[in-house]
């Protein structure tokens, strides 16, 4: 483990990158040796600066769920980070781009909770009965730490990625609440368009083979730091499509079919 006092520099490092918009380096780069466990324990002293300044946390964010972003990433699990309350933007309105520094969007399937979920031993069944409602929604991802490195292009290490809220920047629920019961949620789909032109599709199947596992994961994944998710939490399940990028300007439109729609433009 990295010492405390690095461990609370680096997450003052990163909630100051959020304010001013500008990216760090690959904390990896400097520590050759950091671990999983030291990008969580930056991502839990970040929020702790973000819950002094008022926010809350709403959710949770899960992150590569699906088996190419886990390999790419050299990873056997996926990751997980805080939705804040100032993160979460309506559909059908502007989103500032200057809020960001390279904003992505991900297509996701969100699940609102009516009851709590403490681990160890969530299943899936156990996901559905305390889910009042799965929504459609999209991730805005960002990198306060450099995806590149500025000099040698060497991509960042999964802890970078994790210490920087799992790139969590920003949650856009819409279209339709539906109760998962009756819903074949492996089957759901979404279609992203930027611009009027498809730019990805997707199944939910791609997360874990069915986005309520991966609930389950983050439930008994969060239970050895005594922790659970609440009724009322929002968490979303993990994105079914690759990244697309947007700039300021770009009109962002998923359609999930049955579960309605959701558009928002960079302003």
């Amino acid at each position: 483990m990295l010492p405390p006092a690095l461990i609370a520099e680096l997450a003052h490092q990163l909630y100051q990158a959020r304010k001013s918009r500008t990216q760090l380096r690959q904390f990896s780069r400097e520590y050759p040796h950091m671990t999983l466990e030291d990008g969580y324990a930056i991502q839990r002293e970040w929020v702790k600066l973000e819950l002094a300044d008022g926010h809350s946390i709403r959710g949770r964010k899960i992150g590569l769920t699906s088996r190419a972003m886990q390999q790419a990433s050299q990873i056997t699990e996926p990751d997980y980070a805080p939705l804040m309350d100032d993160m979460f933007f309506s559909s059908g309105t502007d989103i500032p781009a200057d809020r960001f520094i390279a904003p992505r969007v991900e297509v996701e399937l969100a699940f609102v909770l009516q009851e709590a979920l403490r681990g160890p031993g969530v299943t899936l069944d156990a996901v559905m009965r305390a889910t009042a409602y799965v929504t459609p929604a999209l991730e805005i991802i960002d990198a306060r730490i450099e995806q590149f490195d500025r000099e040698t292009r060497a991509p960042r290490k999964v802890f970078d990625t994790i210490a920087d809220f799992a790139a969590n920047a920003g949650v856009v629920p819409g279209g339709r609440q539906m109760s998962p019961a009756g819903l074949d949620l492996r089957w759901v789909g979404a279609l992203l368009f930027k611009n009027e032109v498809i730019e990805e599709t997707g199944l939910a199947a791609g997360v874990l083979n069915h986005p309520a596992l991966a609930v389950a994961w983050l439930a008994n994944k969060i239970a050895a730091y005594d922790e659970e998710l609440r009724a009322g939490d929002i968490v979303l399940s993990g994105s079914f499509t690759r990244p697309t990028t947007a700039a300021r300007g770009d009109v962002l439109h998923a359609d999930f079919g049955p579960l309605g729609t959701i558009s928002v433009r960079f302003a």
